[in-house]
């Protein structure tokens, strides 16, 4: 069996206090077969330079105007020559088996299509929260992501095989839920197969301060969601409807309980486009 090729892509904007941690982390994985593609989002601070500190022949530095996450990947969508891919956040951090685990899954099954795994929180030092997301899953993920399903769903962790004539491309319209769109594009292409590990696949940093924070940016991520899904995504309406209802629950109770806006959870349950 051939050692297969696997792309990390590394989408950074501004990341000069964390992009160190997060390259280390990847040229430190225990599986060596890897290709690094960091993407500089136009950052106007020192990410750049941090990136070009190190000189690692696996590790290869685009750089663009800014035009956001889903941009910024998909450049490297383009251009990557993995057999699996994976996609790392510029502030967290890979755990040395992040890699293997997952590749052995893929090994151990040719029909597997995603594979996700274990991840632990830990604080803007890296240290540990005591807290764990454990993906609970197995099969088809197309009806779970279309019920915003946490047995599988949590972000930007599954590790995917490439698969020849699928279009792998992220909408750049999006400002929030792109991961989980992204999975749907790959989902409703063809009939696809779901996995995980039980090994800890990422180190998640939590900061004070959050994009989910921007609750106005939120109602309008989550609005152009539902409007791709509902045009571009094969549903039935029983599940759109279910979809609608959960978009619409995560919105209340930001305003509720981040937000602390009873007024403006109201106008949510009141205005918020019922497509």
């Amino acid at each position: 069996m051939k050692t297969q090729l696997v792309s990390i892509i590394i989408a950074a904007y501004n990341a000069q206090n964390f992009i160190q941690e997060a390259i280390s982390s990847v040229l430190e994985q225990s599986y060596e077969n890897i290709e690094i593609l960091i993407v500089d989002d136009g950052s106007t601070d020192a990410t750049l330079e941090e990136v070009k500190k190190f000189k690692d022949q696996r590790l290869h530095v685009l750089s663009k105007s800014n035009g956001g996450v889903s941009s910024a990947r998909n450049a490297a969508l383009k251009i990557m020559k993995g057999d699996l891919f994976c996609f790392l956040d510029a502030d967290d951090v890979m755990p040395s088996e992040a890699i293997k685990s997952r590749v052995d899954v893929f090994d151990n099954n040719p029909y597997i299509d995603f594979v996700d795994g274990m991840v632990e929180y830990v604080d803007k030092n890296l240290v540990p929260l005591e807290r764990h997301y454990v993906p609970e899953f197995t099969g088809n993920p197309l009806p779970k992501l279309l019920r915003l399903d946490r047995s599988c769903l949590f972000g930007n962790t599954w590790m995917i095989r490439k698969r020849d004539g699928i279009k792998y491309q992220f909408n750049e319209s999006l400002t929030h839920a792109e991961d989980l769109y992204f999975y749907l594009t790959i989902c409703n292409q063809y009939a696809t197969n779901y996995s995980f590990t039980n090994t800890p696949i990422l180190k998640y940093r939590q900061h004070d301060t959050s994009s989910m924070k921007n609750l106005r940016g939120l109602e309008n991520g989550y609005s152009t969601l539902l409007k791709e899904i509902k045009s571009n995504i094969t549903h039935t309406k029983k599940q759109f409807w279910h979809l609608k209802f959960r978009v619409i629950r995560i919105m209340l109770l930001s305003h509720l309980v981040d937000g602390r806006d009873p007024l403006s959870a109201i106008r949510v349950l009141l205005t918020f486009p019922w497509i």
